[in-house]
């Protein structure tokens, strides 16, 4: 049997600082505001001045990832820009969740978030409550990625497996990493609990088949190899980049 010690939230979320940059939940307002919330990012937007961050948030950022990785289609930029963000939002809930056995409650209207900032994606919670993580699904799936996912298909001719299978490939990604921290630093309590969360997680239809329960390698491409200089992701579904031959580029692992 294994003892859990669930502890209550701090108001800072301090203790997500040590487990990497994607798990960081800064708190309170932020320095250069105003930001958008999440849910004015998923919401119909009111134009698109490409100068300004409230005018469309989501085609902001997908435009800023377009010329930082000189994507030569648009699909590659709103693909890299949704798996970013997905990454932020399953790396938070799933570290508070291992971490305190408290979930913050991250309502797309307590969310802001900087959609000309660096990656990770920089997110502010306006206010600390807590929720029991069986909401886990409900607040992340739910809340954000099945608004985001619908938010950028209105915007860009996007697959909706693909967008899938980076929210998949992401929550795989915060699962190794929670798995790593807790070997490190001898918490089997945080792995477990991490373990148990992703995998009931993995069992929704929306998510089910987007991974490898056994390997974690996705089953769908994000299309990063397609960017110049592009390789193959860790997880990718292809053994080497499509088109190429075994003596191209190798992959990004």
């Amino acid at each position: 049997m294994v003892l859990l010690l669930f502890v209550e939230l701090d108001p800072e979320l301090a203790a997500l600082g040590s487990l990497g940059g994607f798990f960081v939940l800064r708190t309170g307002v932020p320095p250069r505001a105003p930001l958008p919330t999440l849910a004015q990012a998923y919401a119909s937007p009111r134009d698109d001045d490409p100068r300004d961050v409230w005018s469309d948030p989501l085609n902001f950022r997908v435009r800023k990832v377009a010329a930082s990785l000189r994507a030569p289609e648009p699909r590659i930029a709103v693909s890299v820009a949704q798996q970013g963000l997905a990454a932020r939002l399953w790396s938070v809930s799933l570290g508070a969740a291992a971490l305190y056995g408290r979930l913050p409650d991250l309502d797309p209207g307590l969310l802001r978030w900087d959609p000309d900032g660096s990656a990770p994606d920089d997110l502010w919670l306006s206010e600390v409550r807590a929720l029991p993580v069986a909401a886990i699904g409900e607040v992340v799936r739910d809340g954000h990625l099945a608004p985001l996912a619908a938010a950028l298909r209105t915007r860009h001719r996007m697959s909706e497996g693909l967008l899938w299978g980076n929210a998949g490939s992401a929550l795989a990604g915060a699962w190794r990493q929670l798995h790593r921290w807790a070997e490190a630093n001898g918490r089997t309590d945080v792995a477990d609990r991490a373990r148990a969360l992703a995998a009931d997680l993995f069992t929704h239809p929306d998510l089910s088949a987007t991974v490898d329960p056994r390997t974690l390698r996705r089953r769908s491409c994000c299309l990063y190899y397609r960017l110049p200089g592009g390789g193959l992701c860790g997880d990718c579904c292809f053994d080497r980049p499509p088109g190429r031959t075994r003596g191209g580029t190798p992959g990004r692992r």
